[in-house]
């Protein structure tokens, strides 16, 4: 199992305080928390219902019976100061009551229904204006402290172990699924919690389908297999892709393998910090068109890690954001042919002041003999 109490120590009391710093240029006097996994980032809080009122000076948190001792065990282990109230059925009161001098209440605009907006507007705020809030959690999430970086990273390295553990039982005709419950098993067996999500296993013509859900066709001798898979430490989720070759590729499958090797290993290359995320996407897409290829990457290069498996920033064509120290991102091209299958290879990098590190190491050789 993996030790947490080894790695660095996040400092999650202190997010809170630049939230609070936040609120006026939001238009608001304080900020209903309902997204989980911002609660979980702002105060450590795992469990699966609560709600986070940030004010200017306090912070109120509401859950029900059944995290009523694990909220005060989790926020005092975190060093987070708040009042923490525990009901099933009075949390709208709770809540209106602790807000009842605030003349402008913000909510999460990409978290929060049409039907929820128009609840906390008519019960449980009526006094106030209700202002949509886009950023003021999810941006501070974008820059990894020194313990986030460490707790992907010991995801990512549970999941390297992983496949070199299982990587050669591809050769012994498992089906896609039962290749993936080997690869998600051992991931749990080496101390992940869970998997960051659905693992892909994509075999032969399967491997066109970016997103391919494992079935039960046979891996078997000429196929590509698209792995793409994660592990979960501590909340926080590694991401990586490697395709497995069985046997000798054939001419285009070698150029396919080779292409899109090339194409991630620039990508790669352009991470750095002050770099448009549209700039690395540009360099793995420059490559792939020469080799004439461009509508074969059907999809971005690659997306932001964190406590979420997909965050910001975006690595896109359209994408409008720019790197920074300390940002996690994958890079990771690909070339999908119906005929021949896919070919994707993805790491996860965090950007540092000299360009990035990989934090997904696991060999990129191709051939399973």
């Amino acid at each position: 199992m993996i030790d947490i109490t080894s790695l660095p120590a996040m400092d999650v009391a202190g997010r809170a305080g630049r939230v609070q710093a936040g609120l006026a240029a939001a238009g608001c006097e304080g900020l209903l928390v309902t997204k989980l996994v911002n609660i979980r980032y702002l105060t450590g809080f795992t469990g699966s219902a609560g709600l986070l009122l940030v004010l200017p000076d306090e912070l109120l948190f509401v859950s029900d019976g059944r995290y009523g001792e694990q909220a005060a065990e989790q926020l005092g282990a975190a060093g987070v100061e708040a009042r923490i109230r525990i009901s099933a059925t009075e949390q709208r009161q709770i809540v209106a009551e602790a807000a009842a001098a605030l003349t402008t209440v913000g909510l999460e605009a990409d978290a929060v229904t049409w039907s929820a907006q128009r609840r906390y507007a008519a019960d449980w705020f009526p006094t106030a204006e209700l202002v949509a809030t886009e950023g003021l959690v999810d941006d501070l999430r974008l820059v990894k402290d020194d313990g986030e970086v460490a707790r992907i990273e010991a995801a990512a390295d549970v999941a390297d172990r992983a496949l070199a553990n299982v990587r050669p039982r591809l050769k012994e005709q498992l089906s896609e699924s039962d290749f993936g419950l080997e690869l998600d098993t051992e991931m749990r067996r080496l101390g992940a919690s869970g998997t960051s999500f659905e693992t892909i296993v994509a075999s032969g013509p399967n491997g066109a389908k970016p997103h391919h859900r494992p079935g039960d066709r046979t891996i078997s001798e000429g196929d590509l297999v698209v792995l793409d898979f994660g592990a979960l430490v501590d909340g926080y989720c590694s991401d990586m892709t490697r395709t497995v070759m069985i046997g000798d590729p054939d001419a285009t499958q070698r150029r396919m393998l080779d292409v899109v090797a090339e194409s991630q290993a620039a990508g790669v290359a352009a991470v750095a910090p002050g770099v448009a995320c549209e700039a690395v996407d540009r360099a793995c897409r420059e490559v792939i068109d020469a080799a004439g290829w461009g509508d074969a990457f059907v999809h971005g290069t690659g997306h932001g890690v964190g406590l979420e498996i997909h965050e910001a920033p975006r690595v896109s064509r359209v994408s409008t954001a720019t790197l920074a120290v300390g940002h996690v991102v994958t890079v990771e091209p690909g070339v999908y042919l119906p005929e021949h299958g896919g070919v994707r290879v993805e790491d996860t990098v965090v950007v540092s002041a000299s360009g990035c590190r990989a934090l997904t190491l696991a060999p990129k050789d191709p051939v399973l003999h």
